[in-house]
């Protein structure tokens, strides 16, 4: 699973979701892509279960571009645990995401293969999503 070799720190705030991605929301590298309509956390095991799903739709042809990674620490305290005795544990990774990030890429396949594969990776997220083409394309 995705994480971050290092960190400066091992626990974060949780911040805010609001607003629209700062960048990252064009298809840059692919010719389509699966671009979040509404913000969200996505987790390590939801990017791979994404992209093992694209991948699988997709049978080797073409190339899949990951364009989200998992830096934010997540904690969590035990369950049955009081109040208080400071931050829990860290829990694992995700990747805040903002409406009209773009998340994942695909080059080399057509357009009903795209959106066969984007359809199946978008039940493995906890976020609406929409696929996008490049300008050249349409």
């Amino acid at each position: 699973m995705l994480a971050p070799k290092r960190s400066k720190f091992r626990k974060q705030q949780k911040g805010r979701t609001r607003g629209r991605a700062k960048g990252g929301d064009a298809v840059s590298f692919g010719t389509y892509g699966l671009q979040a309509m509404e913000p969200g956390w996505i987790s390590a095991r939801q990017i791979e279960a994404a992209r093992v799903s694209i991948s699988r739709t997709v049978k080797r042809a073409g190339k899949l571009y990951v364009r989200v990674f998992p830096d934010k620490p997540i904690t969590k305290k035990p369950a049955e645990t009081r109040m208080g005795k400071g931050k829990g544990g860290n829990e694992g990774y995700v990747c805040v995401v903002r409406p009209g990030r773009v998340m994942f890429e695909l080059e080399g396949v057509d357009a009903v293969l795209a959106k066969q594969a984007f359809t199946n990776a978008h039940h493995k997220l906890p976020i609406r999503t929409q696929m996008i083409a490049r300008e050249a394309v349409l």
